[in-house]
């Protein structure tokens, strides 16, 4: 049209000497570069304006009318941005406007299925090496930023037409002012804030604006004054271009899809990038928004990646050159990732910069920044090593011969050759690691480190297997170089990746060795201190690869190694990292003299560590590690080595109370082991043996903090002493056991929180009475001792208020009593004459049972009465129908008295209708069928006065 014919005119008029320039610029850069054949709508290229009338009618700010003809003034799309109205950011709205053609969106949709599979999931991605270089390259140098001054903005369609020009001039020449003296986080953060701004100035429709802000950072690329820096600051601002380049991504799949004005909008941003003066930001920003292309022209993208390859070579510095080169890259291999050429004409020509590195230009920069040569090299890295691994991805092998090859052209260039060996697959550079290391050995040493060189060999060969019959060879130059290195921070860092080829390939004396030579280089001036982090991988490497511990014991270089981690969190760090190893791969218990020495000096690392600060849960932890490492040790039938092997144990784990439990377990265990070698008939020797591990666990269970712990180990104590006929020491248990009742606190803490202790009381004394029926009574104390003394002592205990506890042990008491008056009693220990052996059914030992049992059943019907007047009728009845049950199993019901008080307990729980029906029926019926056996007929008369009630 012919306003756009106007606009587009001066447009041109007023950047044709610009653009002059830069063609004489790129003619003279590109003199070696292939000609370039531009795209239909290259930016640079005359536009032919069709009618467009209908399809422009509706759009904002148009001047056409119903009398204007085919040729007639459309409005400039520059301004219509400029108002708002962006047809690239709206056409996914105006989807009714366009016409689909179905066999274009199939080969579209297939071309782009096709494109997505060419990059898979095995493809490190960039976001995966940004932090790394953010961490590695830093500076503590002063950073400088220009902050760009806002212009003010004006309503009026017109005069944003007028000042189009103007704002982009203000954009490269406009007020700016410098900040200076920013440390390395300030600048960080200063991007950042950029980068939000962009998002901010796009969502609210400030296009040009948030163009400003890409290419004012862009242009901070080109600033190398803090040369160490550069690969941050690539990644820092690379990543505002990401941000600008994603806000405009969202396109269709072929360019027939999108109508005429939306074309000629993104056209017109190919303009203002085309018109930007200087290289560098023109060439980041176009390459951000590469992918907008394909939106023009089918073929877009790979027109447009030749002609950005070639205009990189208009970049003085190397530096820059190499960075600007794998921006390219990586935006090529996010929107063509199968366009190789350009990939490959991008690193072919990196490798032509390499001469001027040498010039004077670049070793001027060097010498005023003070930086080395092998310091700016490797700067290079993270750039160089994007290009080849994009190229060398899914690549055939040969490929890797031909990098080789050109290597070996820039005279074995080792900056060149480190990135080789760390972009190809590691199968290809295992395989030609002899290779390899014939070419690192003619590199020159000055220019870039060797033991860089072989520790990127290594990465490899830990991944890969090389030939078996060149291992050794290969593990003897490398270290022959890796030990040579003077600087402990290199030396670890190699060295730290060839342990595991080591671990891997070879036996523990090469291993020993390499451990050896570690000590070597890292103990003067105490290097290990600042070297933790490596040291703690090398150990790690090795209990990968070695899971028998008489051979990693064995390596007389192993524990002087452990010696080097004296930071005490770091070195019980180490100690864990083994004992998890030892406990998840020793399979057979052992009493290997040199896995014992070494385990228990690691275990008491870990114990030494506990203080009054550290954590239950780091307490727990470490306890638990250590019980796994003492389950494992078994002496067989050396039963008097075991026990020492405890009493050790027990001086050196005294901080940790579980250990001490699983000890005292472990010994009860050797207890009854002896007795089950013995088959329960002990000689003098074994006798002697068992009253020494109970001896063990009776010295040791008063150091336990938890009271449970102690009653529980108390009596398990005893039921082992009894069953090895230990009476003596099984008697001093269990009178520990009852002088230890009545510490029991009445709340105790679980999982962090305080619960009653009632239940667990109640627990213990029941298993407590069920072992007393076996006890015989001492000879010099009077009948049923323990008994008397367990239930005196329930009779003191303060119990809560409001508690049936108390009742609750007397009436279990009673199954006891019954049981005790049996001619023959329902269990024994062998070779343990109990109360029924002592008492051969004495009417005195009955009649004492009976004045207990009276006793107790006295103070259960007290404590009813009590319940009666207090009006707790559902605990009376609960209680009753318990002493009902006991006297109905246990008590003689052909006594009339006994048998009234059974029907009075029933009708007493039933009384208030608290009792379960359920319950009481089946209780019934069990009686009933009670009373059919011959011997229990005087149950008839009994059941017959139980009758069901319900509370009215």
């Amino acid at each position: 049209s012919a306003t756009s014919r106007v606009v587009f005119s001066v447009f041109c008029v007023t950047r044709r000497s610009r653009w002059r320039k830069y063609d004489v610029e790129l003619q003279r850069c590109h003199a070696e570069s292939l000609p370039v054949e531009f795209g239909d709508y290259h930016p640079l290229k005359p536009i032919m304006v069709t009618d467009t009338k209908t399809r422009r009618g509706a759009r904002k700010g148009s001047t056409s009318s119903s009398s204007s003809s085919s040729s007639s003034a459309a409005p400039d799309p520059l301004s219509s941005m400029l108002d708002g109205t962006d047809p690239l950011s709206m056409f996914a709205a105006a989807s009714n406007e366009w016409t689909f053609v179905t066999s274009v969106q199939d080969l579209g949709r297939k071309r782009k299925e096709k494109e997505d599979d060419a990059v898979g999931p095995d493809f490190e991605s960039w976001s995966a090496k940004r932090g790394e270089i953010l961490a590695r390259f830093t500076t503590t140098e002063k950073l400088s930023i220009v902050r760009k001054a806002q212009a003010p903005g004006s309503s009026a369609v017109s005069e944003k037409v007028r000042t189009r020009l103007e704002e982009l001039d203000d954009l490269e020449e406009g007020s700016q002012r410098e900040l200076l003296n920013l440390s390395q986080q300030d600048y960080a953060n200063r991007i950042e804030e950029l980068n939000q701004s962009l998002k901010e100035a796009w969502a609210s429709d400030q296009k040009v604006k948030a163009l400003k802000i890409v290419i004012q950072c862009s242009k901070l690329l080109s600033d190398t004054s803090v040369i160490q820096f550069y690969p941050s600051k690539f990644v820092l601002i690379t990543d505002i271009l990401d941000t600008f380049g994603e806000c405009r991504r969202s396109l269709p799949d072929s360019p027939h899809n999108v109508n005429d004005t939306a074309k000629e909008t993104c056209l017109n941003w190919f303009y203002k990038i085309a018109s930007i003066r200087e290289l560098l930001p023109r060439l980041y920003v176009e390459a951000a928004i590469l992918k907008c292309n394909r939106f023009l022209n089918k073929s877009g993208i790979q027109d447009t990646l030749p002609r950005l390859t070639s205009m990189i070579r208009g970049i003085g510095d190397p530096l820059v050159a190499a960075y600007a080169r794998a921006y390219l890259c990586r935006v090529g291999m996010e929107v063509a990732p199968h366009l190789k050429d350009s990939l490959n004409r991008n690193f072919f020509d990196l490798l032509g910069t390499f001469r001027q590195i040498s010039g004077e230009s670049v070793q001027n920069q060097l010498v005023m920044q003070r930086v080395e040569v092998p310091e700016y090299l490797t700067l290079y890295s993270p750039a160089i090593n994007w290009i080849l691994q994009c190229i060398a991805y899914r690549a055939p092998e040969p490929l890797l011969t031909e990098m080789m090859e050109r290597c070996k052209t820039l005279g074995n260039n080792a900056l060149l050759l480190n990135s080789v060996m760390r972009a190809f697959r590691p199968e290809f550079v295992a395989a030609r690691a002899t290779d390899f290391i014939c070419m690192i050995k003619d590199c020159d040493e000055a220019g870039f480190p060797k033991h860089l060189l072989f520790g990127s060999l290594g990465r490899s060969l830990a991944c890969a297997d090389p030939p078996e019959s060149e291992r050794l060879t290969i593990l003897n130059e490398a270290w022959k170089v890796i030990t040579k290195v003077r600087s402990p921070r290199d030396y670890i860092s190699c060295a730290e990746i060839w342990v595991e080829f080591t671990c891997r390939h070879f036996t523990k004396r090469e291993v020993n060795t390499v451990l050896a030579d570690i000590i070597k280089h890292m103990t003067p001036d105490r290097a290990f201190e600042d070297a933790y982090t490596q040291l703690q991988s090398v150990i790690r490497k090795i209990l990968t690869y070695f899971h028998d511990f008489s051979v990693l014991f064995s390596m007389e270089r192993f524990l002087p190694f452990l010696d080097m981690f004296q930071k005490d969190s770091v070195r019980v760090e180490v100690c864990r990292s083994i004992m998890e190893v030892f406990i998840k791969h020793q399979v057979e218990p052992t009493r290997d003299p040199v896995i014992l020495n070494a385990m228990l000096h690691i275990c008491k690392t870990m114990h030494d560590s506990v203080n009054a600060l550290t954590l239950e849960d780091e307490k727990r932890s470490l306890a638990l590690l250590i019980i796994g490492f003492i389950r494992m040790v078994s002496f067989g039938r050396d039963f008097e080595q075991q026990l020492s092997f405890c009493v050790e144990a027990r001086a050196t784990f005294c901080n940790l109370e579980p250990v001490l439990v699983q000890l005292i377990h472990t010994v009860n265990q050797l207890s009854m082991e002896t007795r089950r070698v013995m088959r329960g008939n002990h000689s003098r020797k074994t006798a002697a043996f068992v009253r020494a591990c109970a001896a063990y666990s009776f010295i040791t269970i008063p150091s336990l903090s938890s009271i449970f712990s102690r009653l529980s180990l108390c009596l398990l104590s005893a039921q082992v002493a009894l069953a090895n006929q230990c009476l003596s020491q099984a008697d001093a248990f269990f009178k520990a056991a009852v002088s230890i009742l009545p510490e029991v606190p009445r709340s105790i803490s679980v999982e962090g929180k305080l619960r009653s202790s009632e239940s667990f009381l109640l627990d213990f004394i029941n298993n407590f009475l069920a072992t007393l029926l076996v006890v015989p009574d001492h000879p010099e104390h009077g009948v049923l001792y323990l008994v008397r003394g367990l239930l005196n002592m329930v009779q003191d205990y303060t119990w809560e208020d409001n508690s049936d506890a108390k009742v609750r042990v007397y009436i279990s008491a009673l199954p006891l009593l019954a049981a005790m008056s049996q001619e023959t009693y329902i269990y024994s220990i062998p070779k343990v004459d109990s109360n029924e052996t002592l008492y051969g059914g004495d009417p005195k030992f009955l009649s004492e049972i009976n004045k207990l049992c009276e006793t107790l059943i006295g103070q259960i019907l007290d404590h009813l009465k009590v319940l009666g007047r207090d009006e707790n009728t559902r605990r009376q009845g609960a209680l009753a129908f318990s002493l009902f049950g006991v006297l109905v199993s246990h008590g003689d019901l052909r006594n009339n008295k006994l048998s009234q008080l059974t029907v009075n307990l029933w009708n007493l729980s039933h009384k208030h209708g608290y009792c379960d029906t359920r319950i009481s029926v089946r209780t019934l019926e069990h009686i009933k069928h009670q009373a059919q056996q011959p011997d229990m007929a005087h149950l008839t008369d009994t059941v017959q006065r139980l009758a069901l009630q319900t509370r009215t």
